[in-house]
């Protein structure tokens, strides 16, 4: 997963996995999913990102998992 933040168009964008992009899917007006085969979700686009979210809270992005499934077989 990877999250980043493009100042200048105030987008919030979080990728969650690879593949071929199909389509868009606006959920609500600003957030727009990324779709991918099968509607397989790659990623999530925020605009307006600062008056939706408070991006001082994103940048401490705290992940919770049970430790055996973040780990790989690298």
């Amino acid at each position: 997963m990877k999250i980043t933040y493009d100042t200048q168009a105030d987008a919030l964008y979080i990728k969650l996995q690879d593949g071929a992009f199909v389509r868009n899917k606006e959920m609500v007006e600003g957030v727009v999913l990324d779709l991918g085969d099968g509607d397989s979700l790659l990623g999530i686009e925020i605009l307006d990102a600062s008056t939706r979210l408070s991006l001082k809270d994103l940048s401490n992005i705290d992940i919770q998992m049970p430790l055996h499934l973040a780990q790989t077989d690298a």
